[in-house]
């Protein structure tokens, strides 16, 4: 008896059924397919029923959630030979597209298996029962509109443990709050419900394995094929560009976490949270954090409500703290091998990563079993150091130096196996896409069910720019994408730079999007002797002011401005006349910022450099269907006025 329990009470399984040790096939019991809340029960798409407007739980679903279904899945060898290789392939090969809900003009792509059909098979496979109440009486007129929200829309897409690339969020600091607030909102929810669906389950086996001890006496191990975790306890991940940021994200992670009080109607308890104080003092503004928000400003204040709302609080970009999830309280600053998430920036984590290089003694196993990855506004850390990000991702999931007190009979298979990485689910969130993003979940984001990657058509911000300023694009040709930075800088030298030469006329700026051109292009002007000054993001104020004057006096001719320094610091230059866009901006809401900036005379020009794998920035920028025309015409120069 002890045997056949033992063997049917296995955790991991695939599909209907699951592998033993033994090699034989077992079906599991129907009763371990829903992982419950203690007295409670998963919740399905069929346990909502809608009267008056209002939501109710009817007799749970007795179907494996999303989270069984994803986490005890055997691959085969095969499987992880095709996966292994899809790391030398950069292609995104989509498989299949269905309309984004709530989002105009936008539509997800995916690979694997569609799930994304229709609107009405959106199912909360085991989500817990008080996570989804207590998540109500949080939203607007105590969801009453839930079924049709942005929250439960994107909760879906994360329930579904693919890997996620949604790269037109609209942050909070571009008047996005709603937006941002409701994508915050299902990762959080879908983080909590992932967290409690493990201590469930381990829960569950651990009294599993105390039957055993009563009613077996042979001397087998009792954990065996019970196999409910990783190597160490974090299995979330939330990596975030500011402190301020961070504050924002772990209190609405407080506000979303049920208290263990009893929700007796739409009012409800807070849950305790332990070191909220010290958390709000770091993270906040404080002394040390005001001087650090002083210090990255300009001299002259930015007049941008987005620039102020993203970096008036605390800037501070080398953070980790360790969040532990239990019912009913949130413990902050918890030890790090102990906490269910870690709340992390790329450059805290790079820091410890040299640290442990370097000395034996210290380690970074506490990101070895990471399986839910989200990576928060990616669009801002690609502003910082896109390569800590990178190197981060690609620590995740390495086999731990050390035991850490972990039951090693308890461990998945696929943790021990070196699978991991095909079982992590990656969820890349920013307000635009990038290369350096793109190549991150082409190469590095390997989750076995497949990728879900949003793809939209744009209206454009020329319509945001002065009238009184002509704009003339002028394409060059590229051979393939390796070769774009070698025939734009061919085309600025020898078509663009010569006219610049000829002319007498000063007040010329040159915007540069990448700082890899902004040192070839430099380098260029040394070489030609031109006279030129430039505003680098790390200059001091000082020095930028001076440049400023000197270029406003026509002392220098030309002026380099990369999109890094008016991202950091949105100087207002005057005495511009013409302006040169050598490389588009990745962020569309600085091009009419740029063309803004010229004053002063009757014959204004902006000049853009583009070719036809520039196309996702200059449909953001003219819109979707202009980009199509000016891309496939034969024509070489277009004027915009």
């Amino acid at each position: 008896m002890g045997k056949r329990r033992l063997q049917t009470a296995v955790a991991n399984d695939s599909e209907s059924s699951r592998i033993d040790s033994d090699g034989s096939k077992k079906r599991r019991p129907e009763s371990l397919h829903v992982i419950r809340e203690a007295g409670g029960a998963g919740i399905s798409a069929d346990d909502f029923s809608h009267k008056n407007g209002e939501c109710d739980l009817n007799v749970a679903s007795t179907s494996k959630s999303s989270f069984d279904k994803h986490f005890g899945y055997k691959l085969s060898k095969e499987e992880v030979k095709d996966l292994t290789k899809g790391k030398r392939k950069d292609k995104w090969k989509e498989k299949w597209e269905v309309a984004a809900s709530n989002m105009s003009r936008c539509k997800w792509i995916g690979t694997g298996e569609q799930f994304m059909e229709k609107e009405d098979t959106y199912k909360y496979d085991g989500l817990e029962r008080r996570l989804y109440k207590h998540w109500l009486t949080h939203m607007p007129d105590g969801g009453t509109d839930f079924q049709s929200s942005k929250q439960r829309s994107f909760f879906f897409l994360c329930n579904s443990y693919r890997d996620i690339l949604h790269h037109n969020k609209k942050p909070f600091y571009l008047k996005g709050m709603e937006e941002d607030s409701s994508v915050t909102d299902a990762y959080i929810m879908h983080s909590l419900n992932h967290i409690f669906k493990s201590r469930d389950l381990v829960t569950k086996n651990d009294a599993e394995v105390v039957k055993l001890q009563v009613h077996t006496k042979d001397d087998m191990p009792k954990s065996v094929g019970f196999q409910d975790r990783g190597f160490t306890c974090p299995k979330i991940l939330i990596l975030l560009p500011l402190a301020s940021i961070a504050l924002r994200v772990v209190n609405r992670l407080i506000a979303l976490t049920p208290s263990k009080h009893k929700v007796t109607s739409s009012k409800h308890k807070a849950v305790d949270v332990e070191n909220l104080d010290r958390f709000s003092d770091e993270f906040g503004i404080g002394t040390d954090s005001m001087n650090m928000a002083e210090s990255s400003q300009p001299r002259k204040s930015s007049n941008h409500s987005d620039f102020h709302a993203l970096f008036g609080g605390n800037n501070n970009n080398d953070f980790m703290i360790g969040v532990k999830i239990s019912r009913g309280s949130v413990k902050l600053y918890d030890d790090i091998y102990t906490s269910d998430m870690i709340v992390a920036s790329p450059l805290s984590l790079i820091t410890k990563i040299g640290e442990a290089e370097r000395d034996k003694k210290k380690d970074i196993d506490y990101l070895s079993s990471i399986e839910v990855l989200i990576i928060d506004h990616a669009d801002v850390m690609v502003k910082q150091n896109w390569s800590h990000v990178s190197t981060v991702i690609k620590k995740l999931n390495s086999k731990p130096s050390k035991q850490h007190g972990t039951d090693q009979m308890r461990i998945r298979p696929w943790y021990l196996d070196e699978h991991a990485q095909f079982y992590r689910q990656s969820i890349i969130l920013g307000s635009h896409s990038s290369p350096e993003i793109n190549a991150l979940i082409d190469r590095h984001c390997l989750n076995y069910q497949g990728k879900v990657k949003l793809e939209c058509k744009y209206k454009g911000v020329l319509r945001k720019a002065s009238p009184q300023v002509k704009q003339i694009y002028e394409k060059f040709d590229a051979n393939s994408i390796g070769d774009v930075d070698g025939a734009r800088f061919a085309y600025f030298s020898t078509k663009v730079f010569p006219k610049m030469k000829s002319s007498f006329q000063g007040g010329t700026m040159i915007y540069i999007s990448s700082n890899f051109e902004f040192i070839r292009v430099q380098n260029f002007l040394e070489s030609q002797k031109a006279s030129f000054c430039h505003l680098g993001e790390n200059k001091e104020p000082s020095n930028i002011s001076y440049d400023q004057v000197w270029h406003h006096q026509d002392s220098n001719k030309i002026l380099l401005y990369t999109e890094k320094s008016q991202f950091y610091h949105r100087y207002k230059v005057h005495g511009i006349r013409n302006l040169i866009i050598y490389s588009l901006p990745e962020r569309k809401e600085f091009y009419p910022e740029l063309v803004n900036m010229l004053q002063g005379s009757d014959n204004m020009t902006t000049t853009v450099l583009f070719c036809g794998f520039d196309m996702l920035r200059l449909e953001a920028i003219v819109s979707s269907d202009t980009a199509k025309r000016m891309t496939d015409s034969d024509k070489d120069v277009f004027i915009i006025k």
